[in-house]
Parts: C-alpha cells; structure tokens; sequence
C-alpha cells in the first residue's frame, strides 16, 4: 500500500532516507525533509507493509534545464529506496508510477530522474520502469 507522507511520518522517511544516503546527517536529512513536506512543489510517498514504512520516493518539480527534456517543469524522481527485505514485490514500480501521476497533476508532460554512473542495481529499475537513458556525465573538481 502506498500513502502520502505528512509530518508524522517524518521519523520514517528520514530512517530511509538514511539508507539511500548514508553518509548525510540524520538531523540534516531531517530538516530537508521537514522542508519537502511543506514545499508545493515536492511529494513524498510511502510504501507501506504491516502498517510499517519500508520504502519511499521524493518527487519534486525541476523548474531548471534537465538532461534530455524538452520541457518546464519536469516532474523528477529526486529518491527511491525500498528496503531489501520488500525489493522485487513492486514497490518501486508503485512508488513510481504515483509520483509520474502526481507530476502530471501539477501540469508536467515529462518525468526524468538520475543514478550515480556506477549503480548498476538503480540503472537496471529504470529501464525496467520505463525510462529511457539520457545522458552520462562526470563530474570534475579541483581545488584553488
């Protein structure tokens, strides 16, 4: 089952979120999300079993130019994380699918998301779901 997330879901999207981004801050996470909860613009939903969280997805409205679209907004998928014990029972299809329908509610004609280049397991869902890849990019840094 899936549901929207409101604030008293907070403690259970950030317990996620913490397993997609482990190396982010739980008090950090914490106040994004709080943040998303309240913007307009974003959409967080839960994957629901036994009454319990064990996957979520944060939809959001790009304003600004994304990779391969053609379009503004672009509704993007910005996170997904189902936990592995749920993974392969069509949560992440769920998830995505009402995260596209909430970007079509708000006006988008195109939905696009990303992976690192290396997470083979993210690239693999994405096509499966539907997308279609549009580009690879590295990123480069040095300092001054």
């Amino acid at each position: 089952m899936l549901k929207e997330a409101n604030s008293q879901d907070i403690d259970s999207i950030v317990s996620l979120a913490k397993m997609l981004w482990p190396e982010n801050e739980l008090l950090e996470l914490k106040e994004e999300f709080e943040a998303y909860l309240k913007d307009k613009h974003a959409c967080i939903l839960l994957a629901v079993d036994d009454e319990r969280a064990v996957g979520f997805a944060q939809g959001q409205l790009r304003f600004d130019y994304v990779e391969g679209t053609e379009t503004s907004p672009v509704g993007y998928l910005e996170g997904i994380y189902v936990q592995e014990s749920h993974r392969k029972k069509g949560y992440a299809r769920q998830l995505v699918r009402a995260c596209e329908q909430w970007a079509k509610e708000m006006g988008c004609s195109e939905f696009a998301s990303d992976c690192t280049i290396d997470n083979n397991e993210s690239l693999a869902m994405h096509l499966r779901l539907g997308f279609k890849e549009a580009g690879r990019i590295i990123c480069f840094k040095k300092s001054l």
